[in-house]
């Protein structure tokens, strides 16, 4: 049976459906709705609207909704702070939600949240009317039951993946056409610190193990020193091109997976757009609510889960600060809670931080006290391996001291002394840290 032919408007006539007061959900990354963004702030600059609040995890391209223009017209609450809105964020023009980027749907789905009108991007319906989100699954689901309104932006551009990205188009309220390409990142080659973090990192990955990688620098070298590998599994918050020539060679295979073998499993993507032709269509990409792709206890079930994570600053102690500098916001939790509580819990599991030892101004990543206002976002007591283009250390298990000088040691060499007499200093005179 033929579907019926599907009325769409413009996206200035779909954006009528927004209200003064109303919560609004954009989908994420790749995916977010530039023509309905731009609908929405061409309204709000008629006056009609006031007090909207705008969700979403951490998107790509404009946000000029997050703008001082809009002040008291739109009011940005996000679950990650982007490069796009980190300015407007840390000049108080948008603000932060704290939160687990596993339980985000959870701000939704237990009213923690409204969600009056979701905005999502999707790809052309199929023969039995089935749409999909394409590259970002996320919070949007949930954003969607509660919604009173979803409007749609149909896009060729939007890849076709499986999992919980399929939805019926009877869940869609409102449709609009656009053939603008999803957003894309292209990543240089890894520079010579990055690729001695990917090999040292890379060291500590078994055969067998299912990887949670970030988005990156560091992600993309660990992946280049992997070919090597056998019966590597996928099952993260993100990935981005440097799976394809693994999956492609076998050497990701997901064969020793326990929760969805066989599966590269995520809840969003951005890449290239060889990534997501890549994802178009294919069977062996799984995208899922981030409610499951981030559940430690799911994670925790994949022998050997390996979740590789960056920070800001880590301390003598081992407190890792992912979110701030300082008091100024930067990104957020994100998932790294999620996946190194994960990872310490299956059997044989890493949970792996990895970072330069330096920022590109010099200055130390290991430090004997996190910058004032600085957000723990992993406690002392869930750090596990820490690497550096110097070596890979492992704290758990290990007193504070003892974490002091482990830390000291894979430090950048211009700072180790004054680490060594930082934890002199809080230690007492016993402390001696030997490896110069």
């Amino acid at each position: 049976m033929a579907l019926k032919p599907i009325k769409t408007v413009t996206p200035d006539e779909a954006i009528k459906a927004v209200r003064s007061g109303d919560h609004l959900h954009l989908s994420s990354v790749a995916t977010s709705p530039q023509c309905l963004v731009h609908a929405l702030c061409r309204r709000g600059r008629t006056g009609e609207l006031a007090d909207v609040h705008i969700h979403h995890l951490h998107t790509e391209g404009p946000a000029p909704y997050a703008g001082p223009e809009f002040e008291g017209v739109f009011q940005l609450d996000s679950f990650f702070v982007g490069p796009n809105v980190r300015a407007q964020t840390q000049r108080g023009f948008a603000d932060y939600i704290p939160v687990f980027l596993g339980e985000t749907q959870k701000l939704y789905r237990e009213g923690y949240l409204p969600c009056d009108v979701a905005m999502i991007q999707v790809c052309p319906p199929d023969d039995t009317g089935l749409v999909s989100l394409g590259t970002s699954v996320d919070a949007t689901l949930a954003a969607m039951e509660s919604a009173r309104c979803v409007i749609a932006v149909i896009n060729p551009h939007v890849p076709r993946t499986f999992g919980d990205a399929l939805i019926s188009l009877d869940r869609i309220n409102i449709f609009v056409e656009d053939d603008t390409p999803l957003e894309t990142v292209h990543f240089a080659a890894p520079d010579t610190v990055e690729t001695a973090i990917g090999r040292n990192c890379a060291e500590l990955i078994e055969d067998g193990a299912t990887l949670q990688l970030g988005i990156g620098a560091i992600p993309n070298a660990v992946l280049s020193q992997l070919g090597g590998h056998k019966n590597l599994g996928v099952h993260t918050e993100m990935f981005a091109d440097g799976v394809i020539g693994l999956e492609e060679k076998g050497v990701i295979n997901g064969a020793k997976k326990v929760i969805d073998p066989g599966k590269m499993v995520a809840t969003f993507l951005l890449g290239s757009r060889q990534l997501y032709d890549y994802t178009h269509e294919n069977r062996l990409v799984l995208m899922k609510d981030v409610g499951y792709t981030n559940d430690p206890f799911l994670i925790s079930q994949n022998p050997r889960a390996t979740a590789i994570n960056s920070a800001l600053q880590v301390d003598l102690t081992g407190q890792i600060c992912a979110d701030s500098i300082g008091v100024k916001h930067y990104s957020g939790v994100g998932g790294q809670v999620d996946f190194f509580y994960g990872a310490s819990r299956s059997p044989g599991g890493k949970a792996i931080l990895a970072m330069p030892s330096v920022t590109s101004q010099g200055i130390s990543k290991i430090v004997p006290m996190l910058l004032p206002g600085a957000g723990v976002v992993t406690t002392r007591a869930h750090a596990h391996w820490v690497v550096t283009e110097y070596g890979a250390v492992n704290l758990y298990g290990c007193p504070l001291q003892e974490r002091a000088r482990l830390l000291a040691g894979i430090a950048h060499p211009d700072h180790r002394e004054a680490l060594d007499r930082a934890a002199f200093e809080r230690f007492g005179s016993h402390f001696h840290f030997v490896k110069k």
